[in-house]
């Protein structure tokens, strides 16, 4: 879904304000997450999610898709889409250095592959004009900017995911819009306007909160992975849309990135490790090897209430997950 929006947002959008552009998505990804109930089984946000949930706004829906929307502005939708992998990219790097999450040598093979193929589509910016290589440089600053939102977001993928979108989303729409405001610059049309709301309520809003599920079982590096999928969505449908500029390189490109998806998707982690003693609260099931404390009467499904874990050590497949943040030699 976040895929297929990147050429439909060029598009619809045209040369209007790159402020009123993310506005209008993250005020649709608003719209999309209102939380009329928590969901059954999610633990609910806490005023010390507050700062961080400001921050993550402030990155991820604002400074991100304003430099989007600017850099489509400036350079065709299928190179903006297949720069858009950098985001995997940087999201292992930031998981690295915020949650020591383990990087083998598959997924440094697979960062490799993926700057070769950033490497691949500058040449395209090189051989064209200034205007194209700032664009180029405003999609890959965007992919920065989400790729920060992606590690600092991993703490509240266990909060319920509706609300986290639906402030987050609240708070990126109002600062877009008040630097909008300021600006004075150029509007879209009703239709288009439209049209980007829905773009943000599904690329934006649904898609994040699948996201955030994701994180929950796989961490950020791996989600972010696994999430590089969607330039590739884009690129097709840009290349059907007729963004066909420097084929033969966004071709080289889309094969480099493919094949490090590939590599750091099909990763498998699983060693002998250590649980510590911990009392928290999240969303649970009973069936996953990590969660055997007594109900009466016995629970059975998804449900979120404080408990307890006490020390365990045992040997499996796992991501870096809330329950997998131990440290690797």
């Amino acid at each position: 879904m976040f895929g297929a929006t990147t050429p439909l947002v060029q598009s619809l959008a045209g040369q209007a304000s790159p402020f009123v552009t993310a506005a209008l998505l993250y005020a649709g990804a608003a719209l999309a997450s209102i939380p009329l109930f928590r969901r059954r089984g999610e633990a609910a946000l806490r005023r010390g999610d507050a700062t961080r949930l400001l921050l993550v706004a402030g990155l991820g829906a604002a400074l991100a898709p304003v430099a989007l929307a600017a850099g489509l502005q400036r350079t065709d939708a299928g190179t903006a889409s297949l720069l858009l992998n950098f985001e995997a990219v940087f999201t292992v790097a930031c998981a690295r250095l915020f949650y020591a999450e383990p990087i083998g040598r598959r997924v440094v093979a697979a960062a490799t592959l993926m700057v070769l193929g950033g490497a691949v589509l500058t040449l395209r910016g090189a051989r064209a004009f200034t205007g194209d290589a700032l664009g180029m440089a405003a999609v890959t600053l965007a992919a920065f900017g989400w790729a920060l939102d992606n590690t600092l977001t991993r703490p509240l993928a266990d909060r319920d995911p509706r609300s986290v979108v639906f402030a987050k989303a609240s708070i990126g729409a109002t600062l877009s819009l008040v630097l909008a405001l300021l600006t004075r610059g150029p509007l879209p049309s009703l239709r288009a306007a439209l049209g980007l709301l829905a773009c943000g309520a599904t690329g934006y809003g649904l898609s994040l909160r699948l996201y955030l599920l994701a994180q929950r079982r796989l961490g950020a590096a791996r989600t972010g992975s696994v999430f590089a999928f969607a330039p590739f969505v884009g690129a097709a449908i840009a290349f059907a849309m007729g963004a066909r500029d420097a084929p033969l390189l966004q071709l080289v490109a889309a094969l480099l990135f493919a094949a490090a998806v590939v590599l750091h998707v099909t990763e498998e982690h699983a060693h002998r490790h250590r649980h510590a003693p911990v009392r928290h609260e999240h969303a649970h099931q009973h069936d996953d090897g990590h969660h055997d404390h007594p109900h009466d009467p016995p629970f059975v499904g998804a449900h979120s209430h404080e408990h307890a874990h006490g020390a365990l050590e045992h040997e499996h497949a796992h991501g870096q997950d809330l329950h997998h943040a131990h440290e690797h030699d």
